[in-house]
């Protein structure tokens, strides 16, 4: 077993635990729209379960050795990655619930989206920054020398990221717990003479049964499930077309993702004055066509050189397009029906995982070099994969 042997069973164990989470926290009917309430709400379940697995992952097996056999390793970082992907749904469920709560337009929840996602591209960006400044900090320490690979000397540099990301996550996380209140039902008022005997009938209440009769439920998961396809996997394989398709310097494996974010990061400030005017589905169809241009770009070119970053900045603004629309459709089709609403991102998040899931080990199984890291077979291999 070798070690992408192993990155394959880490890939096939993330999964489930996210596939089973979304939907098992989400289902609640009345009153899960929010996910704050009760002694240990589910979001901050997940919130302690990423901070507690999180820092494990990205540190060496503890008690193993140079002759402990690589299936054990996978059995030790197996429990930590099923707790983080559990808690990663949990959470993303949870915050995700809050937007049509928050939000009463349509304008508004296509904005509170935008703003999501660029916080999220911020957090990112900062993530990388600090990688860069660690791996740099790192090289006079030593008298080897970095070269273009990642390899094992590499390895206090993630583990010292990871605690910090967790540090400044746990510190945002408790000021968004502290910080964020919902809009609480108002107390009954007391009948007078003026109050009508007979109430209006209040709006139906769609429990998680009735939205699996809706067709717009599956249409919106599609949608979802697709979208989601096209950007996890772009921001899975794009290191490895990189460095084996492209054969660029290890710093492009930071700069490109840099370009990928900044460019969505500006995209997302203009998705509410495009969505006014152009409305979801052209500007669903927009942000399609941006992709297309991107993948037809490195399909037809075998080398782009100093090419690639315009081609990261279409990436990059096509993905933040489609991702912001699709999540304003979702938040459209629960509308004022957000007891629910959990329920829905739920179910998003698990056709996503399921499809994420298999296409990874699809792209897997489909990799041309089985006995080694990378052959000559390989440098198509990737550049396809981006471009399909």
């Amino acid at each position: 077993m070798g070690d992408r042997d192993i990155s394959f069973g880490v890939l096939t164990v993330s999964p489930p635990p996210r596939v089973f989470g979304s939907p098992g926290l989400a289902r609640g009917g009345p009153g899960c729209d929010t996910a704050w309430r009760g002694p240990i709400p589910p979001a901050s379940t997940g919130t302690i379960c990423v901070l507690l697995s999180f820092p494990f992952i990205f540190s060496p097996c503890l008690g193993c050795g140079e002759r402990t056999p690589e299936w054990v390793a996978l059995l030790y970082y197996a429990p930590f990655i099923v707790i983080f992907q559990f808690g990663w749904a949990a959470t993303q469920v949870a915050h995700l619930s809050l937007i049509p709560v928050l939000a009463t337009t349509d304008h508004e929840k296509v904005e509170l989206t935008a703003l999501r996602y660029a916080f999220t591209v911020v957090a990112n960006i900062a993530v990388f920054g600090a990688a860069w400044l660690l791996l740099h900090l790192q090289a006079p320490a030593r008298d080897v020398d970095v070269g273009d690979q990642l390899g094992a000397q590499d390895v206090p540099v993630f583990r010292n990221l990871a605690l910090l990301v967790v540090g400044v996550g746990a510190a945002f996380s408790l000021l968004f717990h502290l910080g964020t209140r919902e809009g609480r039902p108002r107390r009954a008022e007391e009948p007078d003479e003026r109050s009508p005997l007979l109430a209006p009938s209040a709006r139906p209440l769609l429990l998680w049964k009735h939205w699996l009769q809706e067709p717009a439920f599956y249409q919106v998961g599609v949608l979802y499930m697709s979208t989601r396809l096209i950007v996890n996997l772009s921001q899975t394989y794009v290191a490895m077309y990189l460095t084996y398709s492209l054969h660029l310097p290890k710093k492009f494996i930071a700069t490109i993702p840099l370009v990928m974010y900044l460019s969505g990061f500006c995209s997302s400030f203009l998705m509410k004055p495009v969505n006014k005017y152009m409305g979801r589905n052209l500007t669903y169809f927009a942000g399609l066509l941006v992709i297309l241009a991107f993948a037809a770009w490195v399909a037809l070119a075998d080398t782009l050189g100093l090419a690639v970053y315009a081609a990261a900045v279409l990436l990059g603004a096509g993905s933040a397009t489609i991702l912001v629309t699709s999540l304003a459709m979702t938040a459209d089709l629960i509308g004022p029906h957000t007891d629910s609403g959990a329920f829905v991102y739920g179910a998003m998040s698990f056709s996503d995982k399921v499809a994420n899931g298999l296409a990874v080990m699809a792209v897997q199984s489909l990799h041309p070099c089985p006995s080694e890291l990378c052959c000559a077979a390989c440098v198509g291999f990737y550049r396809w994969v981006m471009a399909a």
